[in-house]
């Protein structure tokens, strides 16, 4: 029953309205991706570091990837490929484009409403913007709790198996094990807090990412010669002109745009809650970044994933298989049986890297409903590191597809205030605009040109305040800032 639920509401609901609602953004918007495609590589230059205690805008987008970056372009590629045949692949290339513009303007959402926690760290995401921008707490309440359900507890549970079966199909390691360590490094972390989940998603986010794009761009390159037809084939597959795949063309659709989703987040209102942590000078700026991180996942590793397997012979059409022992042994058939250990280690960092990020939603969501948050914050790490234990050693199938249903939820609500917002959003992104085509190389957000908005002072004071606190030269938040105020 929860999957003819699950089918119904990722199918004929969640599919449509993200594609729907992705273009709307995105024509709106004057396709907006596209014009600040080599942009993004420009607001992400220099911004390694803020010089204070708050996180950077390159921090946010490491912790972002970690969650992006998972199971999904491993497991879900091989599903969606398995499924859907190659032109799924395609379909995953369009949702993302799509769904660069619709992560653009949640992050661009979260960052405008953020808030300053007790701790003087920014606090922000789909509950905070449905709250102070809609006026509906009951509401910022609901998504709290999907969230929380969701990503906190559900999908930890989730990685933690996939990860613990595919070093025991490796290596021999028995689940128990893989788990409790699983758990006991991730204790390690969480007692740090959200400074210590960014200073290990700095590490080993980047490692994890150019060590997979690494291997699987050596096994393209082994295979060159195939690599430009079977892109040709992707794309023939996909609109049904390959007459061999010509019937996959439903599947090709609904497993490329349903995995796409997944995969990326795009629009599913998770990103806006580390996107919202970083220091910028502009909400725009990092909704930027974000997208960027979108094109990332599914352009660059879902794409090396989905070519690696169907190179390697070990693609069968129309059957649904093992995600990871289908990577695995695509991979071991062309470098060798260390290719197989390889995803297994990779898995495992995609995984660990993935649940500090889930962990992380969760404790957002809770300080979202309660005031005072420390004993339940204690309670749910507790509960956390149970299930990452519990779930290496029990099949949580019925899970999954409870979680689909909760993710997709969340998502309905997102986009939903993603729409009745965007008029604020056209606004911000014109403010952006304005100061780029002015020949301001970083725009600056004045919030006293906005006073409709219930917006943070401490997160975003007005120009005045801060060019009374700020004396030319002095150390400013991003390049050129002080330079920029004098003028003003």
């Amino acid at each position: 029953m929860l999957d003819v639920i699950n089918d119904f509401l990722s199918g004929k609901v969640l599919i449509p309205l993200v594609l729907g609602l992705g273009s709307y953004f995105t024509i709106r918007s004057g396709f907006v991706q596209i014009r600040y495609f080599r942009h993004m590589f420009g607001v992400l230059h220099g911004s390694w570091r803020t010089g204070s205690h708050q996180l950077s805008s390159f921090q946010a987008l490491t912790l972002s990837l970690a969650g992006r970056v998972g199971t999904g372009n491993i497991v879900g590629v091989g599903i969606a490929v398995s499924m859907g045949g190659p032109g799924a692949v395609f379909w995953m290339w369009m949702t993302a484009l799509l769904g660069m513009s619709s992560s653009l303007f949640e992050c661009t959402l979260g960052q405008l409403y953020k808030r300053n926690d007790e701790n003087g760290l920014y606090r922000g995401g789909p509950c905070w913007y449905i709250q102070h921008g809609l006026g509906k707490r009951w509401l910022g309440i609901i998504a709290a709790v999907l969230m929380l359900v969701t990503f906190g507890f559900a999908i930890n549970g989730l990685e933690s198996h996939a990860v613990s079966h595919s070093l025991k199909d490796a290596f021999g390691l028995p689940p128990m094990w893989s788990g409790l360590a699983l758990s006991l490094m991730l204790g390690i972390v969480l007692i740090g807090g959200i400074k210590r989940i960014a200073a290990v998603a700095d590490l080993l986010v980047p490692l994890k990412v150019l060590a997979y794009i690494g291997v699987t761009s050596y096994v393209l390159i082994l295979q060159f010669d195939q690599v430009p037809t079977m892109l040709v084939t992707i794309i023939k597959s996909a609109l049904g002109l390959d007459q061999a795949l010509g019937g996959l063309i439903g599947s090709a659709i609904i497993m490329g745009v349903r995995r796409g989703v997944f995969s990326n987040e795009a629009g599913l209102g998770s990103a806006p809650n580390v996107a919202s942590v970083a220091k910028v000078s502009h909400p725009v700026a990092q909704g930027v970044v974000q997208a960027l991180s979108v094109f990332i996942d599914t352009f660059v590793i879902c794409t090396c994933t989905a070519l690696m397997i169907l190179l390697s012979g070990f693609y069968t059409q129309g059957l649904e298989g093992d995600g990871i022992a289908l990577a695995q042994n695509s991979l071991a058939a062309v470098v060798g049986e260390w290719g197989r250990m390889f995803i297994s280690v990779v898995l495992a960092l995609f995984v660990f890297t993935a649940m500090l990020y889930n962990y992380y939603l969760g404790e957002n969501s809770l300080r979202f409903i309660f005031d005072e948050p420390r004993k339940v914050l204690i309670l749910y790490r507790a509960l956390v590191l149970t299930l990452v234990f519990w779930g290496s050693v029990e099949d949580l199938s019925t899970v999954l597809a409870f979680a689909d249903i909760t993710m997709t939820l969340l998502a309905l609500v997102n986009l939903i205030t993603m729409a009745l917002l965007f008029k604020i959003c056209l606004r911000i992104l014109r403010d952006y605009d304005d100061q780029r085509r002015a020949g301001v190389e970083t725009p600056i957000f004045d919030s006293k040109l906005f006073p409709d908005l219930d917006l943070d002072p401490l997160a975003w004071p007005p120009l005045a305040c801060r060019s009374s606190t700020m004396k030319l030269g002095e150390p400013s938040d991003s390049p050129g800032i002080s330079k920029q105020i004098a003028q003003a």
